[in-house]
C-alpha cells in the first residue's frame, strides 16, 4: 500500500483500535498523528485533542498544518461516551442520549468539516470513518443472555448516521479529489464476559471475535493510493457476521 510520507490524523489513537491503526500506518511508512486526550505508547507524533471540544479540534488541526503543511488522511476513530453508556433503553436519559450523539457523531462532522477545508486546497485527501456492523444490522440480543452487557441504543443510531454521512461526503467531494469511506468492524475481543465471547463465537462464521490487527489493514488500504477509485464505500470486516 502506497502510504509513504503521507500525513494521517487519527482521533482516539491511544485506544484499543487506534493503537493498531497507528502501528499499521507506521509499518507502511506513513506519518500518523495521534489526536487524543491521552498520549499513546506507540511512539508517533502526538497532539492533545479533545474531540468533545470544537476549539480543541481546531487547534490540533492547525498544529498539524503548521508543522507539515498538508493533511493526506483523516481517521475518525475516537469513541467518547458518558458514564451511563450501556443503560437499558427505557432508562436512558434524553440528556445522556444528546451528549453521546454530540460527542461521537457531531465530533466526526466537525473533524471532517475542518480537515476538508485543507484537502480542498490540496485537491486530494482520504477520510476513513470508523462505523460498526450495528450501523448496518440490528442487534442480536441473544448473544448477551447470561451476561450483564446491554448494547447501547445510541451506538446503533450513531454508527448508522456515520455510514450515511460518509456517503454524503463521498458524493459531494469526489469531484474535488477527496474520498470518504467507512470501515465497519464486527465484535472486537477485549476480555469481555466469557459467556458473551462464547455466544459470539458460536454465531459468527469464522468462529472468533476480531482483533484490532484484523481491522487496521483495511483502514490503511482505504487511505492508500491503491484504493484511489473507491469512495462512498462501507468496508465490513466482521468475520462474516453480516453475511448470515
Amino acid at each position: 500500500m502506497n502510504l509513504s510520507g503521507k500525513i494521517v490524523l487519527i482521533t482516539g489513537g491511544s485506544g484499543l483500535l487506534g493503537r493498531a491503526i497507528l502501528r499499521d500506518l507506521l509499518k507502511r511508512d506513513a506519518i500518523p498523528v495521534n489526536l487524543d486526550i491521552t498520549k499513546d505508547d506507540v511512539g508517533v507524533k502526538y497532539i492533545h485533542c479533545d474531540v468533545m471540544e470544537e476549539k480543541s479540534i481546531s487547534n490540533a488541526i492547525q498544529s498539524v498544518i503548521d508543522e507539515y503543511g498538508v493533511i493526506d488522511g483523516l481517521v475518525n476513530n475516537a469513541y467518547p461516551r458518558t458514564a451511563d453508556w450501556g443503560e437499558d433503553f427505557e432508562s436512558i436519559k434524553p440528556e445522556s442520549w444528546r451528549k453521546n450523539v454530540d460527542w461521537q457523531l457531531n465530533s466526526c462532522f466537525i473533524c471532517c468539516q475542518q480537515v476538508i477545508q485543507h484537502m480542498l486546497k490540496q485537491e486530494c485527501g482520504s477520510i476513513v470513518n470508523i462505523a460498526s456492523i450495528y450501523g448496518i444490522v440490528g442487534n442480536d440480543f441473544s448473544i448477551y443472555k447470561g451476561t450483564s452487557i446491554i448494547p447501547p441504543a445510541a451506538y446503533s443510531a450513531i454508527k448508522g448516521g456515520v455510514i450515511n454521512f460518509t456517503r454524503y461526503l463521498a458524493s459531494k467531494y469526489g469531484k474535488d479529489g477527496i474520498r470518504a469511506n467507512c470501515v465497519s468492524p464486527g465484535g472486537i475481543f477485549n476480555h469481555q464476559d466469557k459467556i458473551f465471547v462464547e455466544n459470539y463465537n458460536s454465531k459468527v462464521p469464522l468462529s472468533r471475535m476480531g482483533s484490532p490487527e484484523d481491522i487496521s489493514p483495511s483502514v490503511s488500504f482505504l487511505l492508500s493510493d491503491e484504493s484511489g477509485y473507491i469512495t462512498g464505500h462501507n468496508l465490513v470486516v466482521d468475520g462474516g457476521w453480516t453475511a448470515i
